[in-house]
This record gives C-alpha cells, structure tokens and sequence, in this order.
C-alpha cells in the first residue's frame, strides 16, 4: 500500500503509547515482499492503539494517526474513519481532564440535563442508572485514569469540571443488589459476599465445579444440558443458546472463536456490570464451558469503554484464572475494549471492532456460526446468557430466571433476580414500589429499543409468551418507571435524539429515518399537527423493514408506543 503521511513526527508521549501497543521494532510497519502483509494482520490492535493513544495524550492527533497508519500500513483515512467513529474519541486537542455527564434516560429524570458546567460534555446512558446521575471521569497522562462515578449533582460537577481530584468510588453492592444476600439468588448469589477477587473464597463456595463437570460430560453433553434446559439469549433476541453452540462446534473451520458481548449500552441497562463487579470469575468459568462445548481455541471480552471498574476486576480474574492454569493453554480470554459506540452491541458489529475497523454490522447470511470474527465461526453471547451456564451444567435449570434493571421511580432501583411469571406490579413492587409522592405516568420495557406501556398494563405478567402477546419485548430486562413528574415528549425526543446520535449511517433507511424521526418529534413538540403522526408512522415503518440492523429495525418502537398508547401528543 502506497502510504501517503503528512511526514510530521508524533511526540514522545504518543510514540511512547503507539509503542506499549504494538512493540518499538517500527520494520515490521515497513513494506516488504508481502506487500505489507505481515503488517495488516495486525490490525486488530488498531483499536487498543487508539485507546493507548487516547489514555496517555487526551485525544488522537493527525501525526499519530500518520504514526499508527506506518506501523500497520492501513491508510491515514482508514485509521481517521475508525477514530471518528466512536465517541470516547477526538481527533481535536483537548484538555487532559473530560467528564462525561450522562444526560440519557434515567439521568434526566434525576437531574442530568442541567446546564453542564464548562469542562463537562454530554453523553449517551453511562450503564449507572440505579445510582443516577452519572458521570465518566477521564484524565489523560501516564497512566490514564478513568472513574465512574454515580450520584454527582450540583457543585460536586462543577468541581470535577474544574480538575478536583478523584478518589476510586466505593464499592454499591446494596445500591446495585437490593436482594444481596437472599440465599434464593443463582446468578446474583455472590453479591455482597465479599471480595470478588479472592480465588480461594470463589473456589471454596463452589466454583470450578462446574467446570470439572463439562470436562467429565464432554463436550455433547454440555450441549445436551444447555439445550434440555431451554437456555435463551439474555441479551434481547432470545436464540437458542445450544443451537449457536452446537452450530459452531459443527463447523470445519478453525480456529473458532467465542465473543462475550459485554457491551451493555442500551439506555436503562446495567445487569452485565453488576454481574462482572460481583462475580468475576464466574464469567470466566462460564466462557471456558462454552468454549469446551463449542471447540473455540479464543475467547474475547467485548467490555464497553465505560466501565472502567468492571476492565480492572475482569483484569486481575484473568491474571489468576491463568495463574491457576485455567486459562492459557487450550483456551484463553482477551478484553477488548470498546470506544462508545452503542451499535458495537450487535453481534456482527463487534467483529468489525475488534479486528480494527469502523463497528459497523454485516450483512447475514452468512452468519456468525460460520463466518464471524476474522472469518471464522464464532458464538456471541452475552453475560446473563454465559452466567446462567454453571447452574445448568450442575443441575439447576434457570430459563425461567430473569434478571431486571429497575430504575427511575421505584423506591429502591437496582437489579432484581427473579423467576419469570410474576406480573410487572409484582417486580416494581419488589423494588419497594413507587417512591414517595409519585404518581405512575408510564412503564418503559426493554429500554430506548423497548415499548412503553401505560399504568394499567401492571397486571402484565412477565413470561415470553405473555410479553409476546402483548406486543413487547423484555429486551435486555429494562424496566424503566416514569412518573408524573417526567415530561415524556422530552423523554421521547431524547431517545430520537440517541438513535440519530448512534446510527452508524452504513444503510438509508436507518440514516436518514433517524434524522426524519427526530424532525417531526420537534415538529410536534412545537405544535404542528396536520399529518404529522401519520408520517411518523411511515418513517418508522420504512426504518422497521429496511434498515440492515437492530438499531434501525427498533429505533420508532419507544416514540411509536408513546404516541398510540400513551398519546403523549393528545394531552
């Protein structure tokens, strides 16, 4: 590839976080017989190298994406295109000190979209919504620190804006975990128990029991246990984990691969950090099961660039799991981090992000249990899906286990672990029903992608077919509660604002629906009626049908359901 660079040195620091990534021996970027080759194949640390880069200096400068384009002999536009792509990133100067001020969902209803004090930006849901409103902090230098912080309001904001230092945030397990400690939970049974981190305390209370079980049934009879059990993908489509298992173990290729979609943005969602922060090695011990089942030789941690808590923990289990031996050998585990970037959740997408190019999805067929990451077969799921592993493999079915993420006006928010067929009152009861002096306007399901539904639908009871019938989704568990207080054409707005925000802009039903959507919403909210809500009902069909992925296919569900069930623009 004929390179063309601005021929500008990066600074020592950038070169410095190029080279922590890829190595200093800058041949291997030169062109060679191969024609580069052995450069390229590299590219899958493009997106560490921008991290690296982004950690160490603040943002990602012309001369060092000239730099990195050198060292993997992928073009300056290319290597531009990707950074542009996600929101973590800039390519201006900028100072070393950002704090993101979630102004989403749950964040505006508890004071997120206040005007925002000079050194704070916004951004999309930042996964904290049981301790709202939210911030990420984030401090370029060597080394970078990046904290997640819940409950910042008021002069606290303006403090962080201004450079106050910042301490590491205590440790919510009762904030997150409302039931720590009922001897019922499965997959929140470890909260509150202690350190996550201590190995021998995990070992002692049952784990790698599981594990040593796989290896004694092997790999078929793993999969007979998963599929007797009716395990479901947990993270919103709700496929058959045995048969994505069974399909890739059954493919030719090698090696195959196993992705954990860690990546948790949609708006309302935090289940998948509360796991990992409590149980750890649980995640681990479940990915080495799947891969056992499945013959995947890698294994991958797609972990959203906003938890910064949650990369650490998973770090240091990673470290001992290979300590131990578990890990290394047959099978072993990387974390990718992601960059902000909410279509980075669907499945094709993360493959396009890890091996270094914009997250894009694919088209299917062919699909990931034949061609998935780096061409070759691969099974993606999520975290509750893998969680639920263990059990299974010992005996204990847990299909009809859910969890939810109750957030906005419940008394007590957080992640509720509970057997499917009780009725949504039931839930938001559980999470000590209303708070003081709320009224229930409106129940969000399943999140910026979900439905609202209005204050009757309480009695819904929360099983697959009854939701089905319904006309809903339980999604990836957000029960968002909305009371009398929230102006829901804001709501609304917000969430055609999120979808315009995060459209990745590859298809034209999706890129140009969102910004059509997002026009008429404000065409409304002013007052203009003639014909509006007929055309907004158009641009959500045409988006439903034709968009390539699940953002688009999804992104009029929530403004459709305020606007027919709820009548927001009747009021």
């Amino acid at each position: 590839m004929d390179l063309k660079t601005r021929e500008v040195e990066p600074t020592p620091a950038e070169r410095a976080a190029i080279d922590a990534v890829l190595g200093t021996d800058e041949s291997q970027g030169a062109h060679d017989r191969t024609g580069g080759q052995s450069s390229r194949v590299r590219r899958h640390l493009l997106l560490p190298t921008l991290h690296a880069l982004n950690d160490r200096v603040g943002w990602i400068s012309p001369p060092a994406i000239d730099h990195v384009a050198e060292r993997l002999d992928v073009s300056p536009a290319e290597i531009h295109g990707v950074v542009t792509f996600y929101g973590l990133f800039s390519t201006h100067e900028r100072p070393a000190r950002q704090v993101h001020v979630c102004v989403d969902l749950v964040c505006r209803i508890e004071g997120g979209t206040r005007i925002l004090p000079d050194g704070a930006h916004p951004s999309p849901c930042l996964g904290m919504c049981e301790q709202a409103p939210a911030v990420l902090v984030t401090d370029a230098g060597d080394p970078g620190r990046r904290t997640a912080m819940g409950g910042v309001m008021g002069d606290q904001l303006k403090e962080l804006a201004a450079g106050m230092p910042v301490s590491a945030p205590e440790r919510r397990t009762t904030a997150s975990v409302p039931q720590a400690a009922d001897p019922g939970l499965v997959l929140l049974r470890r909260a509150g128990g202690g350190d996550p981190l201590d190995f021998d305390a995990w070992v002692a209370d049952g784990g790698l029991r599981a594990l040593d079980r796989a290896r004694e049934v092997g790999p078929e009879g793993v999969i007979e246990l998963i599929d007797a059990a009716g395990l479901l993908g947990r993270g919103g489509a709700a496929f058959p984990t045995a048969r994505k298992w069974r399909a890739v173990r059954g493919q030719g290729a090698t090696p195959r691969h196993l992705v954990c979609n860690a990546d948790e943005s949609e708006p309302g969602t935090f289940k998948d950090r509360v796991l990992i922060e409590n149980d750890p090695f649980a995640l681990l011990e479940s990915m080495t099961i799947a891969a056992l089942a499945a013959d995947c030789a890698r294994g991958w941690i797609y972990l959203r660039g906003e938890y910064p808590g949650v990369e650490a923990t998973l770090m240091s289990a990673i470290e001992r799991f290979r300590a131990e031996g578990i890990l290394g050998a047959d099978f072993d585990i990387t974390i990718r981090r992601g960059a902000g970037a909410y279509i980075c959740g669907e499945e094709t997408a993360i493959f396009n992000s890890i091996e270094g190019f914009r997250g894009e999805p694919r088209n299917k067929p062919p699909y990931p249990f034949e061609v998935g990451l780096f061409g070759a077969p691969t099974v993606v799921n999520n975290v509750e899906t893998l969680m639920n592993v263990p059990s299974i493999v010992l005996g204990r079915t847990t299909s009809n286990r859910r969890l939810f993420c109750l957030s906005g006006a419940v008394a007590v928010p957080g992640v509720y672990e509970v057997e499917l067929g009780l009725t949504l009152g039931d839930l938001i009861g559980l999470a000590g029903g209303l708070r003081p002096g709320s009224e229930l306007q409106a129940i969000l399901l399943g999140g910026a992608a979900g439905r609202y539904v209005a204050p009757d639908a309480t009695d819904l009871v929360l099983d697959d077919d009854s939701i089905r019938a319904a006309g809903l989704t339980l999604g990836s568990g957000v029960v968002m509660v909305v009371d009398q207080h929230v102006d829901l054409v804001d709501q609304i707005r917000r969430i055609a604002a999120f979808f315009r925000d995060e459209s990745c802009g590859q298809c034209v039903p999706c890129r140009v629906g969102t910004v059509r959507q997002e026009e008429v919403l404000e065409r409304l909210a002013n007052g203009v009626r003639d014909g509006q809500v007929e055309l907004l009902a158009d641009i959500g069909r045409a988006m439903t049908d034709a968009s390539i992925c699940g953002l688009g296919q999804t992104a009029h569900h929530a403004i459709e359901s305020a606007v027919v069930t709820l009548g927001v623009f009747r009021r």
